[in-house]
């Protein structure tokens, strides 16, 4: 825009005047009313001006302070459950690492167990502690039975009770003759 106002040929010798690229605003002329009264007009209008700009500003300060208190609050949100993840998380690596001794102790137990349980260390601890010894022929006694089958039959009837409930007790007591 500015480079339009200055096109074209310039006729008279006195530069031209710059003119602003706002134009201010007028305010219409009033009719004059007494001084008290224009006083006292013009300061309800700063007073309330200066409220209205007060309120603005507080209301504004106090949304900037509630934002940050926001934030912070959700920062620290965020670093609380970092830190209780971490916490659990160490107690998991704790509990891996009491299960891997555990399991390393019981396999050496299970080794030792093996190792004990062979015949030839059964047999020297039986001699030292006990003071067993192996079976000569003289010890050896042999038994001779007779191939009969002493196997009986039952004579008598096998009579199995029930336990009835109450009611069918009751039932059975007013059915059955004496």
């Amino acid at each position: 825009m500015a480079y339009q106002r200055y096109m074209g040929y310039q006729y008279e010798t006195s530069p031209r005047k710059i003119q602003p690229e706002y134009e201010p605003i007028k305010e219409p002329v009033r009719k004059k009313k007494s001084a008290y009264t224009e006083k006292k007009v013009n300061v309800s209008k700063a007073s309330e001006a200066n409220k209205t700009k007060t309120n603005t500003k507080v209301k504004l300060k106090a949304k900037v302070v509630l934002y940050i208190i926001i934030g912070f609050a959700i920062l620290f949100s965020i670093s609380y459950r970092n830190s209780l993840i971490t916490e659990s998380f160490n107690k998991k690596e704790e509990l891996k690492g009491n299960l891997a001794t555990l399991e390393k102790e019981n396999e050496q137990l299970r080794v030792n167990i093996e190792n004990s349980l062979n015949l030839n260390n059964i047999e020297q601890s039986a001699k030292a502690m006990l003071g067993m010894q192996k079976l000569d022929n003289s010890q050896k006694k042999y038994v001779v039975l007779p191939k009969e089958d002493y196997m009986e039959s039952a004579t008598e009837e096998v009579v199995i009770e029930e336990d009835l409930s109450w009611w069918d007790q009751i039932i059975k007591f007013l059915t059955e003759p004496k």
